[in-house]
């Protein structure tokens, strides 16, 4: 079940029989629970690699009922990326990704990851090889409501640049959430949920990123993957409007208390897109999970 660099960190961490247990929760089947929860949905976390290797993480959105499964093995999603996203050219065609679909106004999150292909011009279909719930820890509750329909003027734009300029490290100081993209040996691609009060993300330079790891299900897949391969994709939104700043780049997990490990990224590209989905969301009430950030 577990790759080389999963089983690796289970075992510094010393989390070996927690994780074999929490794993048994992993299938390949949606089952009909899961199935409900998706059908609500009105977001879903999408992460993948371009085509140059590095990867990215996204959100897309729609209505509830724009992500539904087909079957037992197949989640469509009636979305695609914006256009100046980075995974808008790779999600036209077939991909490994990882995905969260998230109800942060119930504190839950649920992960599929598969094999994605285009369906339709707009959408997506995604073939299950991992499906699995996480637990509530450090989800914000929000709840979503519909932005003004995008005129001429309010259309999705982006920019781009190889550091973070000083609004979005602000950004970054102050998020209470990202999501981060990583990928194992064999290319499979998984998408995670970090959150956090805010300023637990320190800006230590407009390239430079640090932020802890906090307990979680002890199955350490992104800290797994990045143990065999650093480059890692965070996706930042702006719940207020609708906006998201994408960052690609190199994680490093620094080990020096096995207890509290913290993760140092490496900012190698930034795009920020004015308009990535057509939502805005309520302000946070911080989970009670959330430990304090030291000052």
């Amino acid at each position: 079940m577990w790759h080389e660099g999963e089983r690796a960190v289970q075992r510094r961490a010393g989390q070996q029989e927690r994780a074999d247990h929490t794993g048994r929760s992993i299938g390949r089947v949606i089952p009909p629970v899961a199935a409900r929860f998706l059908a609500e949905r009105r977001t879903v976390v999408v992460g993948a690699a371009d085509r140059t290797g590095r990867l990215w993480a996204t959100q897309l959105s729609g209505p509830a009922g724009f992500v539904r499964a087909e079957g037992e093995h197949i989640m469509a999603v009636a979305a695609r990326p914006v256009p100046g996203d980075p995974l808008a050219e790779v999600l036209a065609g077939p991909a490994e990704v990882g995905t969260i679909a998230l109800d942060a106004a119930g504190r839950r999150r649920m992960r599929l990851n598969g094999r994605s292909v285009p369906h339709g011009p707009e959408g997506l279909r995604i073939t299950a090889d991992q499906v699995y719930a996480n637990c509530p820890k450090y989800i914000q509750r929000r709840s979503p409501h519909d932005l003004p329909a995008a005129g001429p003027t309010t259309a999705a734009t982006a920019s781009s640049g190889g550091r973070l300029a000083l609004g979005g490290q602000l950004a970054v100081a102050s998020a209470d959430t990202f999501f981060i993209a990583t990928a194992g040996p064999d290319g499979r691609v998984d998408a995670s949920h970090r959150g956090g009060n805010p300023g637990f993300v320190r800006v230590l330079g407009p390239d430079r990123l640090r932020w802890p790891e906090y307990p979680g299900n002890s199955m350490f897949m992104t800290l797994g993957n990045l143990e065999l391969n650093p480059s890692a994709g965070l996706l930042l939104p702006d719940w207020e409007t609708g906006g998201a700043l994408l960052l690609t780049g190199r994680a490093e997990v620094d080990w020096s208390d096995p207890a509290a490990p913290a993760v140092d990224y490496a900012v190698e590209q930034v795009v920020e897109l004015a308009r990535a989905t057509a939502l805005a969301w309520s302000e946070p009430e911080f989970s009670p999970a959330n430990p304090p950030v030291p000052r």
